[in-house]
């Protein structure tokens, strides 16, 4: 493999990792998700990383200060004055612009090394070949787009682990409603037609309210958590879910020759957060408890017990391309592939469009985009 492969480029901040030498050559190795090992980038000799058969620990939350800190590699972290991202690096790597929107405005800070260090990993999957490819046909497959954004290159490709935390718990909810329950009474109007007097009888819906109430246990388990600062939850909703069977206990090898960002939601934050999310979920079952037809005034009272946690890193290709003055993120999965972004809209296809009667059309597809 030449030291030219763009498989193993991650990014304008590219940087050989210090630590992990070939036992071939002594060159420094990087992760290369092609084999799924450790890769030299000057003589091809490759280097498996053992898997552990230790389980992946998920602490109690009373017990968040004993878990170890930092990311056991020499780092340095970019500061993105822009979207607020603080991704690393290698030592030997330069960083002249975000990973995530582009902006040039990053400055240079020491890792924090009292960061909670990842339980465990999903390691990257996709090569940047197949990420160029996915790219490329994305941008074929948008509608009402300029013409000439089928030929935009992608800048800034970087392979990045970007921050989660999951979360067990047990769910105790407590609800109470008023049940509504339908039924009909006729009804007898009279009215004037041409003149007459008519007399007819529909049958007409009321609702008998009652008072309701009741409780279930639910149990999370893995409840995924975004924890990066550069990136929006929405976007990697969108993105779509990462299978969990992969992770693998952390190992610093993974992240060799990559990016990796710190987290911007601690793990205090983080479960507050949950907390809110889950709430919401519950309220929906309970909601789906309340007996009859409708319902009214649904209250919910929830506690969250025995919160275990762990903190993960999720690979996601990062990259942006620039199309007239502004710069477009664009997200591509580490696992499977899918691509999420941003793309600009031509205008003069729209007003074509709705010109010749496509409005209804044109709707329904700009919604699915």
């Amino acid at each position: 493999m030449s030291t030219d492969d763009p498989r193993l480029a991650p990014a304008d901040a590219d940087g050989d990792s210090t630590r992990f030498r070939c036992d071939n050559c002594g060159a420094a190795m990087r992760w290369d998700p092609e084999p799924d090992a450790l890769a030299c980038q000057h003589c091809e000799h490759t280097r498996l990383v053992p898997r552990a058969d230790d389980l992946i620990e998920e602490r109690p939350l009373s017990e968040a200060g004993d878990a170890a800190r930092g990311l056991d590699l020499e780092l340095r972290v970019s500061a993105c004055d822009g979207c607020g991202a603080r991704v690393s690096f290698d030592q030997s790597a330069t960083s002249t612009s975000c990973v995530y929107c582009g902006s040039a405005s990053v400055l240079e800070h020491a890792a924090n090394r009292n960061a909670l260090r990842p339980e465990s990993v999903i390691p990257l999957d996709v090569a940047r070949a197949t990420v160029e490819a996915e790219f490329t046909r994305w941008l074929g497959k948008l509608w009402f787009r300029p013409n000439a954004l089928r030929k935009a290159r992608s800048q800034n490709v970087a392979g990045v682990y970007v921050p989660f935390f999951t979360f067990d718990t047990r769910a105790h909810s407590e609800w109470s409603a008023d049940a509504g329950y339908y039924y009909y009474v006729p009804v007898t109007r009279t009215r004037t037609v041409n003149g007459k007097r008519v007399t007819t009888t529909s049958m007409e819906r009321r609702t008998r309210w009652e008072p309701a109430w009741g409780d279930r246990e639910d149990l999370f388990d893995d409840f995924l958590m975004p924890a990066s600062g550069g990136l929006s939850n929405k976007l990697l909703e969108e993105l779509g879910d990462f299978d969990m069977r992969a992770l693998v206990p952390y190992r610093a090898e993974y992240l060799a020759g990559w990016r990796a960002e710190e987290y911007a939601l601690d793990l205090a934050d983080a479960w507050s957060a949950t907390q809110l999310r889950l709430a919401e979920i519950q309220r929906e079952r309970c909601s789906g408890d309340v007996p009859g037809d409708t319902q009214r005034a649904l209250r919910v009272h929830n506690s969250f017990s025995e919160p275990h946690w762990k903190h993960v890193l999720l690979p996601v290709w990062s990259l942006n391309y620039r199309h007239g003055e502004k710069h477009y993120r664009v997200l591509v999965h580490g696992q499977s592939g899918h691509v999420v972004g941003e793309a600009p809209y031509s205008w003069v296809k729209i007003a074509l469009a709705v010109l010749l009667g496509g409005g209804a059309v044109l709707l329904g597809v700009l919604a699915m985009q």
